[in-house]
């Protein structure tokens, strides 16, 4: 087996590494269309501090597996935050950036993030992760998001692991969603009829245009208001309208756009990823400060589509508790990591093991604040 580094996806062939994501889990987000699309826009590269360190597997000239590997130069866009411990690296006069990174650039849902069918081939590509973060001097190796079972490979060869919370809605059969609404409590249920009345007083409408079947004019009216989002906040986006544009003419009917009107003009909109049998949500906007718009356009019309198609899982992205009350529960996500000074390494130990206490008790509290009059099990990531 050879295992390579390589600085862009170009020189690989599409199809080979989509019959590796096809063996792993068919992951959109992982496919060669998504993937080369962050690379080729210019939204995670280099410049922009992703630059990209992919390893590849080998056997007889055929590629057997495979890793996408970050150099990051800072900590954003990845959604699992380690601010804190950049800062403390720095006050005891260490240089944390750059750092080593097995994750999809800013793309919060979990996934493999070894790429490969055998089990001899996954763990030569986590040797190499690690040793390539040796070599290279940076302080640590970082790995986002994995599945639980890729997870306890990772931990197995010494990573640090670590938990966090998402909050994700399944489908358990419902034939509408008024019979979701029956099986939560009266007070929940209440709101998300009053959240839903309000946006239909406003006299918005919605339609789901599914890629390649997005219109340019659907599609800057859409990165019109994902701009606006960011502006709310101060920020700016991190992602440009060719990627956008990329996407949807690359990645199949992957793409959903959910597009509020009043009187056939786009008020509203979201934009949400179907891989398999999950949806993701990932970015929404607006022109006009409508009461409870962003719950309409974010949760309950995806949810409404979910149900109409079958579709087995809703995710609604990073964080928001808010979500639990709109019917998505919280489930336990992972990351590990390792340090390259084993004095730091404790002290994130120390760390971890109080972070996953509270994460506990966390967890709990979220679990007895069900909306749902009985027990919905969550789909496991």
């Amino acid at each position: 087996m050879r295992i390579e580094v390589v600085a862009s996806l170009a020189a690989v062939s599409p199809s080979d590494w989509n019959q590796l994501v096809a063996s792993a889990d068919g992951n959109v987000f992982l496919s060669y269309e998504y993937l080369h699309s962050l690379h080729e826009s210019g939204c995670a590269t280099a410049r922009t501090g992703w630059q990209a360190h992919y390893l590849l597997a080998s056997e007889d000239n055929a590629l057997v597996g495979a890793m996408p590997l970050y150099q990051k130069y800072h900590s954003y866009g990845e959604y699992v935050f380690d601010w804190a411990w950049a800062d403390a690296y720095k006050r005891a006069g260490g240089s944390y950036y750059p750092k080593l990174l097995a994750a999809v650039p800013f793309t919060p849902c979990a996934g493999p993030r070894v790429l490969a069918a055998r089990d001899d081939v996954r763990d030569a590509l986590i040797a190499a992760a690690v040793r390539e973060s040796q070599q290279l001097g940076l302080s640590s190796l970082h790995v986002l998001l994995p599945h639980e079972g890729e997870q306890k490979r990772w931990v197995a060869k010494g990573m640090l692991a670590r938990e966090g919370v998402q909050f994700h809605w399944t489908n358990q059969g419902y034939e509408s969603f008024d019979a979701m609404l029956a099986q939560m409590s009266h007070d929940k249920r209440k709101r998300i009829k009053q959240d839903r009345r309000y946006v239909r007083e406003a006299g918005i409408q919605w339609r789901a245009q599914i890629a390649p079947d997005i219109s340019e004019a659907d599609l800057r009216f859409f990165y019109r208001c994902y701009e606006n989002t960011y502006a709310a906040h101060y920020s700016t986006p991190y992602l440009s309208i060719e990627f956008f544009r990329q996407i949807v003419a690359q990645c199949g009917n992957a793409v959903v756009l959910f597009v509020g009107e009043r009187d056939g003009q786009p008020v509203a909109v979201s934009l949400c990823i179907q891989s398999g049998d999950r949806l993701y949500g990932r970015y929404w906007g607006s022109i006009e400060s409508i009461r409870s718009l962003h719950f309409e356009a974010c949760y309950y019309t995806p949810i409404s589509w979910c149900i109409e198609r079958g579709i087995k899982c809703f995710e609604g992205g990073a964080q928001g508790a808010h979500k639990l009350a709109r019917g998505l529960l919280p489930v336990t996500t992972y990351s590990s990591h390792c340090f390259s000074d084993p004095r730091f390494s404790d002290a994130v130990e120390h760390f971890l093991h109080r972070e996953k206490i509270g994460m506990m008790h966390t967890m709990e509290e979220l679990s007895e604040s069900s909306p749902f009059k009985t027990t919905v099990p969550a789909e496991p990531i």
